[in-house]
């Protein structure tokens, strides 16, 4: 193991830029790629395959330290939600290299990390499993391969706090702010009343300490997720029988759709959600601290071109349109394809790029007027 003290007077978001796994960029993030990673690290990490995925490719763990608390971490479970993948790597990339950080959480708390829980759906791009099942609506039935194994880990472990990381879409966004929302947070509930008890509490506790850090790098553009409750859902059934399920969601940051700007913010996140339970006696005083936190909605479009002319059924209109990208795995990489999803009713939507088409006439296919699914040069 290599090892670099790092000053004091680094902040946070500068270690995160100084240990990116630069093998690793883009979207597309699949075992291959963490095994890249896996062979930097020395025999302090325990790295283990704990089973297999539907097409018998083996999921990965990486344990270290002995300490009281423990943490369970899972990514990927979605396999096209690669970011939070990134910004993990990050972080423990970091650890490699700072000795004196590694010891401190090595005696503070155990880890048990689980960085492409769905390798079959990274290897496709696809949010589901080779079955076609999205693992995220499949903790309470846990008929697949890859849910047995998290659940497994999770009982034979027995974490004080679990962290289930994600993606979510460009098309999150805060209203309040008129930001996209590129880091979002949940406390998952419990019940159906989606009331707080002692271990939503906790995890409403070090949410609330991630946005302190947080907001001095993105301002207003952290958001809270919907709790509606779903026994099936992860997060909410992890709760459901006692364990703190914290939800990370990697969202939208200007031009970055390759998210290696908010893989960041991911590392970030993490270190500031572990160095806040380390720190600090979790109590429920933080959770209004965690209400206050602006919840995201589906607000915002990659593009909103305005002032489009057109000719439809020879009557000249001027209108509006909203385009977004749609992402297709080609020859290993992701391709970004804009096309129109919707047509005019756009008021109480934001755009991270809006056009002015200049009243210039709409042409695509020899005609003169949008239709949802066109494809747009942007």
């Amino acid at each position: 193991m290599k090892y670099i003290y790092i000053c004091n007077m680094k902040d946070n978001l500068q270690l995160a830029t100084t240990y990116v796994f630069e093998s690793i960029q883009g979207r597309y993030v699949t075992a291959i790629h963490l095994d890249s990673f896996l062979d930097t690290l020395p025999a302090i990490f325990k790295i283990s395959t704990v089973g297999f995925s539907v097409k018998q490719q083996p999921i990965k763990a990486i344990q270290f330290g002995e300490g009281a608390v423990k943490i369970l971490v899972w990514s990927q479970m979605h396999g096209n939600e690669s970011t939070t993948t990134k910004g993990l790597i990050d972080y423990l990339n970091y650890l490699n290299y700072n000795e004196k950080e590694f010891e401190m959480l090595s005696k503070s708390f155990s880890f048990y990390i689980l960085p492409i829980l769905n390798p079959d759906g990274a290897a496709a791009y696809t949010r589901e499993n080779a079955n076609g099942v999205d693992l995220n609506r499949d903790a309470f039935t846990c008929t697949q391969t890859e849910s047995q194994v998290l659940k497994t880990v999770l009982k034979n472990f027995n974490p004080d706090y679990c962290f289930n990381l994600h993606d979510q879409r460009s098309i999150f966004g805060l209203v309040e702010t008129q930001k996209p929302a590129t880091m979002s947070f949940l406390t998952a509930s419990y019940n159906e009343s989606r009331t707080f008890n002692p271990v939503r509490e906790k995890a409403a506790a070090v949410i609330a300490g991630i946005n302190v850090e947080l907001q001095k790098h993105i301002p207003n553009q952290i958001g809270r997720f919907d709790d509606s409750f779903n026994i099936n859902c992860t997060g909410d059934y992890f709760t459901n029988i006692g364990y703190p399920t914290i939800l990370f969601e990697a969202g939208h940051y200007a031009n970055d759709y390759n998210r290696d700007e908010v893989r960041k913010f991911v590392f970030i996140a993490l270190k500031a959600a572990i160095s806040f339970i380390n720190e600090n006696d979790i109590v429920s005083s933080n959770l209004g601290n965690y209400l206050n936190i602006y919840q995201n909605n589906k607000c915002f479009y990659d593009f909103i071109y305005k002032n489009v002319r057109i000719n439809d059924n020879n009557v000249e209109k001027i209108i509006k349109f909203a385009v977004q990208y749609k992402e297709v795995l080609t020859e290993g990489k992701i391709a970004f394809i804009p096309e129109i999803i919707q047509i005019e009713n756009l008021d109480s939507f934001f755009a991270h790029q809006t056009i002015d088409f200049e009243n210039k006439l709409y042409e695509f296919e020899n005609r003169n007027f949008p239709k949802i699914g066109d494809i747009i040069k942007v």
